[in-house]
């Protein structure tokens, strides 16, 4: 045998003259990093596919509508002449879950633990292909018939696209709101230079058709988690993992991953007549901030508005830019004395779901709702 050549047995193998032990050490690590690799390829699967999102606080159905569930989380022996408070979720792609997301981190527990003991919460359906030709209207009439069921007059918290639809409420009914919160709303959409504004001003409406038409008259929620997932390619498609490998033995990261992607990973359908709607009088138009959209039979103008006004956006928010939250107030008809203004760090979803912004934004905004 020459200098060269490796005694029998052990070509492909670790070094001959390596110690036992040490050779023992290095098949146990690699295994293990095997064993870890298969536990997270496992994990993940389980996330993105087998889990379904929960409220994570204690609520009743109060009314079935064709439309939505409202549900209501007021607590024990709350006033009866304690004005409702209602939450108009977001219609665009997920849950309701986003506002009662996990224990010790939601909008509705923010709310409760700050005065609110009537809250409602709209939990909008998924589109069937029954309701592939509902518009705006079908979801503005079902939001009147939720606010009728309540009471005489409302507090209303929209957020993102329920900070819309709550906008055209309030001025197709302006006796009805006592208050209004437009939480990372896109009210004035033509306001600021975000990824959305731009793609809905560049794409002409053949291509949202196209869209509809493949999902047989609908919008399917899967098309817009996948258009968000490639909009950030290197956190969705590597990023999370290189986390959950990280974090597999953290109890704490698993159950918050667990809550996100249960709600994350299990998008709603979208009427496409809704849908489309949506994008060319409200996106491509801007129909709602130029008092040109017309609901329930009438032409809405956010002047008629004069109720007192919350307006949060997030800093760096690029879904609904700030300029398209914070802008509302040329329009509104409130006076200007009895609209708030509030820019919180961080991005759009951390406004209704992260921790900074439900302990030091919507408290505050909790006491203000509560105001005489």
């Amino acid at each position: 045998m020459t200098e060269h050549e490796s005694p029998p047995g052990t070509q492909n193998s670790v070094p001959w003259f390596w110690p036992l032990e040490l050779a023992s050490s290095f098949a146990s690590h690699q295994l293990e990093q095997f064993n870890r690799g298969l536990r997270t390829l496992t994990e993940a699967n389980r996330l993105e596919h087998g889990l379904a999102p929960q409220f994570a606080t204690a609520n009743r159905i109060l009314l079935d509508l064709h439309t939505m569930q409202l549900r209501d989380f007021s607590t024990a022996g709350a006033p009866e002449d304690e004005i409702p408070t209602l939450i108009d979720a977001p219609y665009a792609g997920h849950t309701a879950v986003i506002a009662d997301y996990v224990d010790g981190q939601s909008l509705v527990q923010s709310l409760l633990n700050n005065g609110i003991s009537r809250l409602y919460l709209t939990d909008w359906k998924s589109a069937t292909y029954q309701m592939k030709d509902y518009d705006i209207d079908n979801y503005l009439s079902e939001l009147n018939v939720a606010v009728d069921d309540l009471g005489e007059q409302v507090n209303l918290i929209g957020l993102c696209q329920g900070g819309w639809m709550s906008a055209m409420y309030a001025a197709r009914y302006p006796h009805k709101v006592r208050r209004l919160v437009l939480a990372g709303a896109p009210i004035d959409t033509s306001a600021g230079d975000g990824a959305i504004r731009n793609i809905s001003h560049t794409l002409p409406m053949a291509d949202y058709q196209n869209l509809v038409n493949m999902g047989g008259g609908l919008f399917p929620g899967r098309f817009m988690l996948a258009a968000w997932k490639s909009s950030k390619p290197e956190q969705h498609y590597f990023g999370k993992y290189v986390d959950l490998y990280e974090h597999l033995d953290d109890p704490v990261y698993m159950k918050k991953q667990e809550a996100f992607e249960a709600w994350y990973e299990n998008p709603i359908n979208l009427p496409g007549r809704w849908y489309l709607q949506a994008v060319e009088e409200l996106f491509k138009e801007n129909r709602l901030a130029r008092g040109t959209f017309v609901g329930l039979g009438k032409t809405l103008s956010l002047a008629d508005i004069k109720c007192p006004v919350t307006l949060l956006a997030g800093a760096d928010d690029d879904i609904t830019t700030p300029e398209q939250v914070l802008d509302a107030d040329k329009y509104l008809g409130t006076p200007a004395s009895d609209i708030v203004k509030v820019t919180a760090p961080g991005g759009h979803i951390g406004l209704f779901m992260g921790a900074n912004a439900l302990d030091k934004y919507w408290p505050p905004i909790a006491r203000w709702l509560r105001e005489e």
